[in-house]
């Protein structure tokens, strides 16, 4: 189920604070490595490769440019404060699902900002046709894994001593997936069609 194109940027409020979210691109570079800066070696074993390095940020911002990825950038003022990537391979036997990422940047977490950019990738995935996300974080990431499973994501599978952190110290992974056709049916269900793509 393919929906019209969702507008950015957006302004939304974040618990009394405004906040944009845009569509990310290669113009983002700077404020990019700015808001890595502000993440914990923890915080990155959110994403499987290291984002703290030029080259990873390069390949990143040329998946965008390429449509592989779908990324936004939410800004308080210039500043980037959380980002999303949905990652998809068109070649691979599954197309129909999206990886999904979110980071936050530490001060702005507690504010709602995780759980509306969230709710913006359910959109991007129901524009893209997508029938599944899934996400994979680290077991002791405790306070992702209660968002996600707030927005109806469920833990589908758990690997054993499969992230090496850069100490050395390994951890279990957990992939946790939502049925995006579900999202769509219960805006459907209950008169909310549009709601998402406003």
């Amino acid at each position: 189920m393919n929906q019209a194109s969702r507008s950015y940027p957006r302004r939304i409020d974040c618990d009394g604070s405004p906040v944009e979210i845009a569509r990310m691109g290669s113009a983002d570079r700077a404020a990019l490595e700015a808001f890595v800066a502000t993440l914990s070696a923890h915080d990155l074993l959110f994403v499987p490769r290291d984002i703290t390095r030029p080259k990873v940020i390069d390949a990143w911002l040329r998946a965008i440019d390429a449509g592989e990825v779908r990324s936004l950038a939410a800004r308080d003022g210039s500043a980037m404060v959380g980002c999303t990537a949905i990652v998809t391979d068109e070649l691979s036997w599954s197309r129909h699902v999206g990886e999904l990422r979110v980071l936050v940047a530490p001060a702005w977490r507690g504010k709602g900002l995780g759980r509306v950019l969230m709710q913006e990738c359910f959109a991007q995935a129901l524009e893209l046709g997508l029938k599944k996300l899934v996400a994979q974080m680290t077991t002791d990431q405790r306070g992702a894994i209660a968002v996600f499973e707030d927005m109806g994501f469920r833990a589908e599978a758990l690997l054993a001593r499969q992230v090496c952190d850069r100490d050395g110290r390994l951890h279990d992974l957990v992939l946790l997936s939502h049925d995006v056709d579900a999202v769509a049916a219960r805006q459907e269900a209950y008169g909310l069609g549009d709601a998402l793509g406003a």
